[in-house]
């Protein structure tokens, strides 16, 4: 077998593993099950990559996220590692193949979503593998009582039976303490193998600011720290409002969300990740497989979710070892704000009964039928047909998504098909009389020998490219084309792909999932609630806040966090009396805002404003219209 050390130089490069990675490997490769918990950037994937390609056989790797799938697929690709997905969307033809090449084709690793699992070819073509290892990544999923459960998660001890004497290795970047015992019970481990990281990030200042005017309070840091940032926002109209705002200031700023076509993402990622850009405004669409060592801060605008998000998001600074910032700004409407975002649109057991009795209306779906039927969704069409909220309606769709009664694919689509239904001898004819179609008909049977013979999926965008005509006057020319009874169409434009993988059962279905549903309602309430806690408590050090919460003991303050230099300040003496002089001197030479007054006065906030107010309660200055300060007597 070939020294883990041997492969990590050879396929990534470097001549030394980080903290814990080494110990972890060699419990796998010695076969213990193994629990991990490395905080976000501690190398998850490495622990179960290496022991896989140390070992003969395949990896089945089990993950919830396509997209960090499809990530670590083209990653090992790219190495020259043999490493496939099976995601949602592929033929059964497609499936038997690529699970063929699985048992005969030399793959190292195979990602899988856990509810692929369920499928009877995909258990009985894995009992046939030479499997090496079972990785089971982001496991947190498994436990009812952590972030993001998903009860497909449950059918992973499925792999332990078709697979019995595979050792399992379990990978998690946050999890509380009764979590990672849940993940331990429910994955059947004996005498298991623990890592635990230390959440204690010593480099990182957690700093939560009250701020009135956020946007100023963001200029002034990022002009401060000019190195590689991230800000966190709520919505994706807000990355591209923030990053238009901070371009406008001379801070070189781009954007990210998941509503972004691919170019744009690669485009604004690369600029960002080769420092052509200072800073990424993003959604929490971001960041997922993202180790980028120089980011100095992370700032967000908005209040997470969850501190178990906040954390992960957090993490993706000062990965170089550097002193780095991670900052919330915060006012007094976030409170709010934050409850409305995710709070008050959580559905209720009932509100899924009905989504999902209208969805099986909607397709037509008859009591007791439906299983594996896959639908186009026209997901607008749908809220407007039965007068449903849409972010409430979309949660609903996404519950049903996690807890396996349909399975939501939410990419944007054109679908059209096309079967030309003259001889090819009338076509050109009808051309002869209509030759401004001629170029666009020609297009198409160029790229497409059998559309004479069947019905034929065309790829709009190709058309239009080699045709050189825009998506309009393409689309009336098809229409054109059907009404003149030379074409069959259909052109379809869909935001989204269902398909029911129980029978349509109505309440009883839901029913089934009820509890869940009502549990994972009142874990976020708790989530928000401790999220609202950090940032309100400016008593205990920040650092020693998040550290309790994941259930570290014996904690100690860093230092460095926002409450700690707030205490340091506050044990030193505040001269009032100077800062009431410098104040008037300032004033004698004309009316000052406060940032103004602030920035020559290099004191707290807070005591800058304890003495204003008391210079006003004397009559000593007055504010102005515009809400400055001035002397009374001036």
């Amino acid at each position: 077998m070939e020294h883990p050390i041997n492969i990590l130089e050879r396929y990534w490069k470097f001549t030394s593993f980080r903290p814990e990675q080494e110990a972890i490997i060699n419990a796998v490769i010695d076969g213990e099950d193994t629990f991990v918990l490395l905080p976000t950037g501690g190398g998850k994937s490495l622990c179960f990559q290496i022991p896989a390609l140390a070992k003969d056989g395949i990896c089945i790797v089990i993950s919830p996220l396509i997209a960090l799938m499809k990530d670590q697929v083209q990653a090992l690709n790219n190495k020259g590692i043999k490493a496939m997905s099976i995601t949602s969307g592929i033929s059964y033809k497609e499936l038997d193949t690529l699970l063929d090449n699985c048992i005969y084709g030399n793959y190292k690793f195979l990602y899988l979503s856990p509810e692929r699992l369920q499928q009877e070819l995909v258990q009985s073509r894995i009992q046939q593998m030479h499997v090496n290892l079972i990785a089971v990544d982001e496991a947190h999923c498994i436990s009812q009582w952590g972030s993001d459960f998903r009860p497909a998660y449950k059918n992973i001890t499925l792999l332990r039976q078709l697979q019995p004497s595979v050792n399992v290795v379990a990978l998690t970047a946050s999890a509380k303490p009764d979590v990672v015992q849940d993940i331990i019970n429910e994955l059947d481990f004996i005498n298991p193998k623990i890592f635990k990281q230390s959440f204690l990030r010593p480099n990182l200042a957690y700093m939560v600011f009250h701020e009135n005017d956020k946007y100023y309070r963001l200029e002034t840091i990022l002009k401060k720290h000019t190195a590689s940032s991230i800000i966190y926002v709520r919505n994706r109209k807000l990355t591209l409002e923030l990053s238009s705002f901070l371009n406008s200031k001379k801070i070189t700023a781009t954007h990210y969300h998941g509503g972004l076509s691919n170019v744009e993402k690669d485009k604004n990622m690369t600029a960002w990740l080769h420092n052509q850009k200072q800073v990424m405004v993003a959604t929490n669409a971001f960041g997922m497989g993202i180790d980028k060592p120089d980011v100095k801060t992370v700032i967000h605008l908005n209040l997470p979710e969850s501190i178990e998000s906040y954390f992960q998001e957090a993490g993706r600074v000062g990965r170089n070892g550097e002193k780095a910032f991670a900052i919330i700004l915060k006012n007094d409407s976030d409170e709010a704000l934050v409850k409305n975002q995710f709070l008050s649109v959580l559905p209720t057991v009932d509100l899924v009964k009905q989504v999902y009795r209208k969805l099986c209306s909607y397709f037509q779906i008859s009591y007791g039928e439906g299983v594996y039927q896959t639908f186009d969704f026209d997901f607008n069409t749908f809220c407007k047909t039965y007068k449903f909220g849409s972010i409430l309606c979309y949660n609903s769709l996404l519950l049903l998504d996690r807890n396996s009664i349909i399975t939501l694919s939410k990419q944007f689509k054109n679908k059209v098909t096309v079967q030309f239904i003259i001889s090819n001898q009338s076509l050109f004819n009808y051309l002869e009389t209509h030759n401004n179609y001629s170029i666009i008909v020609k297009s198409i049977l160029r790229l497409y020998g059998g559309v004479f013979d069947h019905t034929t999926k065309i790829d709009l965008v190709k058309i239009q490219e080699k045709a050189s005509v825009s998506e309009p006057v393409l689309i009336h020319t098809l229409q054109q084309l059907e009404n003149d009874e030379i074409i069959t169409l259909n052109l379809a434009k869909t935001d989204a792909q269902i398909t029911f993988i129980e029978p349509r059962e109505d309440d009883k279905t839901i029913n089934r999932i009820a509890l869940i549903i009502e549990q994972q309602n009142k874990l976020k309430q708790q989530q928000v609630k401790a999220m609202l806690d950090y940032v309100e408590n400016e008593s205990v050090c920040k650092s020693m806040q998040l550290l309790t919460y994941f259930g570290e003991k014996n904690t100690k303050p860093c230092g460095i966090c926002s409450v700690c230099i707030n205490s340091k300040k506050h044990k030193k003496p505040r001269n009032i009396k100077s800062i009431k002089k410098r104040i008037i001197e300032l004033l004698e030479n004309g009316e000052q805002s406060s940032r103004a007054l602030l920035s020559h006065l290099g004191c707290e906030e807070k005591d800058m404003k304890t003495v204003l107010k008391l210079l006003l309660e004397h009559q000593i200055i007055t504010i102005t219209p515009t809400n400055t300060y001035k002397l009374s007597h001036l």
